[in-house]
């Protein structure tokens, strides 16, 4: 029988740990179509595991941007059609993560940065054209941490 959690549903402990999680059930609310990934992730770890999670995100955001800018299909970099958060629109999710990277909590900044700017496409890989896309602060701190891209 699937497991069906909500963002509401987790309790985290310790402040540090709690900053990471909710960073991830408030991107739940702020772009729904990461609901089925969120659900399938605890189901999975059994928590709510902000960096592993974000590999999820990574992957919707990416996708989104293949195919809403026309861009090559994503089969080739292996995110094909039946992966989570197919639907997830990548303009929110940028937005939502550059507001919440220039906050200043070190938490936060640690998955965004690590979990997600770490692991966006290469320049050789389809959908790199996305890190044009950044708002500055992502821009910035991608630029510190690869700066051929």
């Amino acid at each position: 029988m699937p497991h069906s959690a909500t963002p509401q549903t987790a309790t985290p402990q310790g402040a540090a740990r709690t900053s990471g999680v909710r960073l991830v059930h408030d991107l739940v609310v702020h772009v729904p179509s990461f609901q089925d990934a969120y659900d399938s992730h605890v189901f999975r770890q059994g928590d709510v595991l902000p960096h592993v999670f974000f590999w999820d995100v990574v992957q919707g955001t990416v996708r989104s941007f293949l195919t809403r800018t026309g861009a090559d299909a994503g089969a080739e970099a292996g995110i094909g059609a039946g992966a989570e958060g197919a639907a997830a629109d990548w303009r929110r999710t940028l937005d939502f993560l550059e507001e919440r990277c220039g906050r200043g909590d070190t938490v936060v900044d640690e998955v965004i940065v690590t979990s997600f700017l770490g692991d966006l496409p290469s320049p050789h890989e389809p959908g790199h054209g996305i890190v044009l896309q950044l708002g500055p602060v992502m821009a910035a701190r991608f630029g510190r941490m690869r700066p051929r891209g």
